[in-house]
């Protein structure tokens, strides 16, 4: 009990000085803490016045440094404007020097090429001299005319043909020729304009005769000239005249001994002489045939000179075609019934008109194809004559299914004295001058003539007249 007492006036004590040191501290600390804050607020004042200066001096710096910056800009610019001209000067020079190079290489390769061009233009002078004294010495007469119809060339042959300077002919056109006499026969031969390929004899005077052929001087499929060749065939046509000649003399003296040996032998076969025992009589008909046949080859030979000569057709007249073929096909009816050929003549369903022809000349045109017909189609054949009318003309064709005329041959078919290959084992007889006798007739009439063929299948014969209003245009031409 006692000691309770005594132990609570000195936790009490002890607990108010516990209290007074507290307060103490709190009053000293409370004190310090406002010295902080007074000393906190001033630090804070002189920390924004460092901020406001450094603010300052910030802006002043970044002034400074955009005013620098701008100093380099304008600095760099300079340099860089420094730097471009420089550059632009070295690239110049460097310029300068590839184009003086270049240059010196042109030059170089013009040098060059000009040498080269020099070269090639004497090469060209001399392969033009060559070419022109080749021209000029050419036994042939050459003209050039250019697309225009303007002589460009002519050669020295040429010339003296015509008896002219090319100084007076060069430049001039096929008409402006024309006042030339001695050229006038050839102008009139070519026309107004020059034509494609032909070739045809021209009498310039009684010892000259050329032969005209004109060419067509092509480049890239273009006709750039036309160039006429004439060549001299004087000496040819006089050895032609002379065979000719030789032939016709030499036809007509055997004619006549060949026509008595004829007609003797026909007597006799007549009896007119007295009867015959069966083998006499059959002795003299094959020697009346065999003076048959060399008097058909005496006509023939006859009628190429008449041709060659340019006499053959002497009388023209108005007549009806139909009657003249049925006329040749009824001359061969003994030999058609012979080989027992079927002979068909197709005529047309309206009647045709009237043409200007040479009935004797027409009528041996028609026999010498049907001769060919009939002679070279075997035994029971078919002919087939038909005739059908065009544009202002009559066409006539002849078809048989013999032995036909091969390939090899067939350019050759109108030439004198020739007969294929295939049909002379077959008949031996036959002087070869039917179908150039027959291409002769139709020409000279103003016709055509042609003929399609497959060996051993059979040949067609084809030619057409013209149908002439008058019978003096006929005269004119022919």
């Amino acid at each position: 009990m006692g000691l309770t007492r005594k132990t609570k006036p000195i936790e009490k004590t002890l607990r108010i000085q516990e209290l007074d040191r507290i307060a103490k501290m709190l009053v000293r600390r409370d004190f310090e803490l406002m010295k902080t804050r007074e000393e906190q607020e001033e630090e804070l004042q002189e920390m924004d016045r460092i901020a406001k200066m450094l603010a300052r001096r910030d802006f002043e710096l970044m002034e400074k440094r955009e005013e620098l910056e701008k100093r380099i800009g304008e600095l760099e610019k300079t340099r860089e404007k420094e730097q471009i001209l420089r550059i632009r000067e070295k690239a110049k020079s460097l310029d300068i020097e590839i184009k003086v190079k270049e240059l010196e290489e042109i030059r170089i390769a013009l040098t060059n090429m000009l040498e080269d061009v020099e070269e090639a233009r004497g090469r060209a002078e001399e392969e033009t001299k060559r070419t022109l004294a080749i021209v000029n010495n050419f036994a042939d007469g050459l003209m050039v005319f250019n697309k225009e119809g303007k002589l460009i060339l002519i050669n020295t042959q040429a010339e003296d043909f015509f008896d002219v300077k090319s100084q007076e002919l060069i430049g001039k056109s096929v008409l402006e020729l024309n006042i030339f006499p001695t050229v006038q026969p050839l102008i009139k031969l070519l026309g107004g304009k020059i034509k494609g390929v032909f070739r045809k004899e021209l009498p310039i005077r009684e010892n000259l005769t050329l032969e005209v052929s004109t060419v067509s001087m092509m480049s890239e499929g273009k006709v750039l000239d036309r160039m006429v060749i004439l060549h001299d065939i004087t000496r040819e046509k006089l050895i032609e005249k002379m065979k000719t000649e030789f032939v016709s003399v030499s036809a007509h003296q055997l004619r006549t001994p060949l026509s008595a040996i004829k007609w003797t032998l026909r007597m006799l076969l007549d009896g007119d002489l007295g009867e015959m025992t069966p083998e006499q009589k059959n002795f003299i008909e094959k020697t009346y045939w065999s003076n048959e046949r060399m008097i058909t080859l005496i006509n023939d030979l006859l009628d190429v000179t008449r041709i060659e000569e340019g006499r053959y057709l002497y009388r023209p007249a108005l007549t009806d075609f139909e009657p003249v073929i049925q006329f040749v096909i009824d001359s061969f009816g003994e030999e058609i019934k012979r080989k027992n050929i079927k002979c068909e003549f197709k005529k047309p369903e309206k009647k045709l008109p009237e043409i200007i022809m040479d009935v004797e000349k027409i009528k041996i045109a028609i026999q010498n194809l049907l001769d060919n017909a009939v002679r070279y189609t075997p035994l029971g054949g078919n002919v087939i004559i038909s005739l059908k009318y065009g544009k202002n003309e009559i066409e006539f064709s002849i078809t048989d299914n013999g032995v036909g005329i091969p390939e090899s041959q067939k350019q050759r078919v109108f030439s004198r004295f020739f007969r294929g290959v295939n049909v002379i084992r077959l008949e031996t007889e036959g002087t070869g001058l039917g179908l150039y006798i027959a291409k002769n007739i139709i020409e000279t009439h103003g016709g055509r003539i042609w003929f399609e063929s497959e060996e051993g299948k059979g040949t067609t014969f084809y030619f057409t007249l013209p149908v002439k209003k008058e019978l003096e245009e006929f005269s004119r031409e022919f």
